[in-house]
């Protein structure tokens, strides 16, 4: 066996592991996620596309929606098969089921969308799942479309927003907050002039009588200007941003923390911290908040808010904390890689 190969396989094992820490499991995640995600394809994307859908046996709903957001991210046609059957598994938890219906909008393949219109239209859903597949459905149209090929859109990477991602992680390997290199659920906004603004992207990001879809192009073209954070336009954004984790949807207010972890803009922070301490508020937005403020780690008082939910009644919201500490003491310990590193792979004992 080669040492590829040797690689794939422990990664596999450690994730698949029940007895393995889970903060272990998710950075084994984020180094077969590298791996699948590697354009052009090479011998270890499949291996590594099969190691990520192994882990759906797991109970942690949790690790397994982090799985399907990963599979998204390969632009690779084997991935499909395995969200198309998360998606339409009816007992499995409605978190997944959303990110893996998320997963296949950002794949883009329209051999998707008979399912994802099924799941959209059908009144016995679950809102999360219906609105998701809504925001699917209009993402694969866009992503085929002739009105994508004439919309100009802000580049995904310039140079001071690289060097400031690169100052927070140096790899391409941490993979819960990239410098935007991720497929969104929707593309930010068409650029219309050389000056942004923010009010009339925040109106259309508040506006609930508009599709999903127009609100969530506002919402990243929001993230775009409140990066990198010394940028004159991102606390003014990130505060436009905030209001939406007011909106009715909880998809919706999920979708702000997750862009909010993006940013790592410390002006989320009050924000991210009430919907956090909300215990009324739904899991996924608790979970997210959490793992958001996981990426501002190093920032004071934010580990100390943590820890104070680390017993927290909703389990998803206690495992994303126990990540988000994770995250926090890779942040402020300097490391290079949040993954786990071949010499490192080898499984540990059960405590």
């Amino acid at each position: 066996m080669s040492s590829e190969d040797t690689t794939v396989s422990t990664l596999r094992q450690v994730l698949t592991s029940e007895s393995e820490p889970l903060a272990r499991r998710f950075r084994a995640l984020f180094s077969l996620k590298h791996l699948a995600c590697l354009q052009p394809p090479t011998e270890q994307s499949l291996p590594a596309i099969e190691a990520i859908a192994a882990g759906f046996a797991s109970p942690s709903a949790l690790l397994k929606h982090e799985l399907a957001y990963c599979l998204g991210q390969t632009k690779n046609v084997e991935s499909v098969a395995y969200l198309q059957h998360v998606v339409k598994d009816t007992e499995e938890d409605a978190m997944c089921r959303h990110e893996a219906a998320e997963a296949l909008g950002a794949l883009g393949y329209e051999d998707s969308l008979d399912l994802l219109k099924k799941l959209r239209d059908d009144t016995n859903e679950l809102d999360i799942i219906r609105e998701t597949c809504d925001i699917a459905v209009d993402r694969i149209i866009w992503e085929n479309s002739e009105a994508k090929k004439a919309e100009q859109l802000k580049p995904r990477y310039d140079l001071r927003t690289t060097l400031h991602y690169m100052k927070r992680t140096l790899t391409l390997m941490f993979l819960f907050y990239s410098d935007f290199g991720s497929i969104d659920p929707a593309p930010p906004m068409p650029l219309q002039s050389s000056e942004p603004c923010i009010p009339d992207l925040e109106k259309t990001l508040l506006d609930t009588k508009l599709p999903l879809f127009q609100r969530y192009r506002a919402m990243f073209g929001l993230r775009d200007l409140a990066s990198p954070p010394d940028l004159p336009t991102a606390v003014d954004a990130v505060n436009a941003l905030a209001k939406g984790l007011k909106d009715p949807s909880a998809l919706f207010r999920h979708e702000v923390a997750f862009v909010f972890g993006q940013l790592c803009h410390p002006a989320s922070i009050p924000s991210l911290t009430a919907s956090l301490s909300d215990l009324s508020e739904a899991g996924m937005v608790r979970h997210e908040a959490a793992e958001a403020l996981g990426s501002l780690g190093d920032e004071e008082g934010v580990e100390d808010t943590l820890k104070k939910f680390l017993n927290d009644p909703d389990e998803v919201v206690r495992d994303s904390v126990i990540v988000a500490l994770d995250m926090a003491e890779f942040e402020r310990n300097g490391e290079t890689q949040y993954a786990l590193i071949p010499e490192s792979a080898a499984p540990v004992a059960a405590a």
